[in-house]
């Protein structure tokens, strides 16, 4: 039951991310809002809410040494990541960076072998290059008409890569943290270091934004970014974390392109065929295998 539960958890919040790719697309072109302004937002409601709800959770003692853990899960799971990612999708065009994106299980894979001793096993190995294959045939012949760049410029690889690295690391180095505290005792430290951080980068950037110019349609977005992509997904991944290894969170970001795919069927610009049900079969298959490999000791 507590693997069941850490599937599921995992599941929602890489499925939040995949929308979410669609939503800061949109915002991308059509607000002049800097990721970093965005990214402080985000945190700052994040932050509320998550030390609003801790009034009503067991308080728990955090000491100096975990608090500076969490200042670094800030940088290398929220701030970094975030900052990258948005900065990638508006200079990276959707195939690109749904291609670029999947290396993260493998960079994932290392890094929990380095900080973690999770054993590099060969099911493990497989299963993440069956779904390597699985999803980029998937993105290959597919019509991602969801918006963003028309070309990907260098800088726009440079953040992808830095995004899917910065990732890793914290899925590959965080797990004793989030396995000796409570998600909300966590996150809301997570969330109040990561806004400190934000402050002095969105500041002076907040007077170029032109908040009165946002349509209704784009304010519903962001507030899906704010409540869904970041409070509820993040009040998701960590309770995944805790139950299942950090390879296999990893791989359930293979389902991003699967979600992008299946709103460009819904839009009436692409359709099934047999290969894409191949293709995503293989991805699930790659899960599957590495759901089945072998373990770190005690773990």
């Amino acid at each position: 039951m507590r693997t069941t539960v850490g599937h599921l958890a995992v599941a929602g919040t890489y499925i939040i991310f995949g929308l979410n790719i669609v939503v800061c697309r949109d915002i991308a072109v059509k607000t002049d809002l800097a990721p970093v302004v965005l990214l402080a937002m985000r945190v700052l409601v994040a932050a509320a809410l998550f030390w609003l709800v801790s009034i009503f959770t067991p308080r728990e003692r955090v000491p100096k040494l975990d608090l500076l853990k969490m200042l670094g899960a800030a940088v290398i799971g929220i701030v970094l990541p975030q900052i990258t990612f948005l900065n990638a999708v508006a200079r990276t065009t959707p195939v690109d960076v749904s291609i670029i994106t999947t290396i993260t299980p493998i960079l994932t894979m290392f890094t929990a072998a380095i900080f973690l001793r999770e054993p590099i096993t060969w099911k493990k190995v497989l299963g993440v290059l069956v779904s390597f294959v699985g999803v980029v045939w998937i993105i290959l012949q597919s019509n991602f008409n969801v918006g963003g760049a028309s070309e990907t410029t260098p800088l726009g690889l440079m953040y992808c890569v830095l995004n899917c690295t910065c990732f890793a690391l914290y899925l590959g180095t965080c797990r004793p943290l989030i396995a000796r505290y409570s998600v909300v005792t966590l996150m809301r430290w997570v969330f109040l270091f990561s806004f400190i951080l934000s402050i002095p980068l969105a500041l002076p950037l907040l007077p170029a934004c032109h908040f009165a110019n946002i349509t209704p349609t784009v304010w519903w977005e962001i507030g899906f970014l704010i409540f869904f992509a970041t409070f509820v997904a993040y009040v998701l991944l960590p309770v995944g974390q805790a139950r299942i290894r950090p390879t296999l969170v990893s791989m359930y970001g293979y389902l991003q392109p699967i979600i992008a795919i299946l709103l460009s069927i819904a839009a009436g610009t692409d359709r099934i065929t047999f290969a894409k049900a191949l293709a995503a079969a293989l991805v699930f298959t790659g899960v599957a295998i590495v759901n089945k490999s072998k373990k770190r000791e005690g773990a």
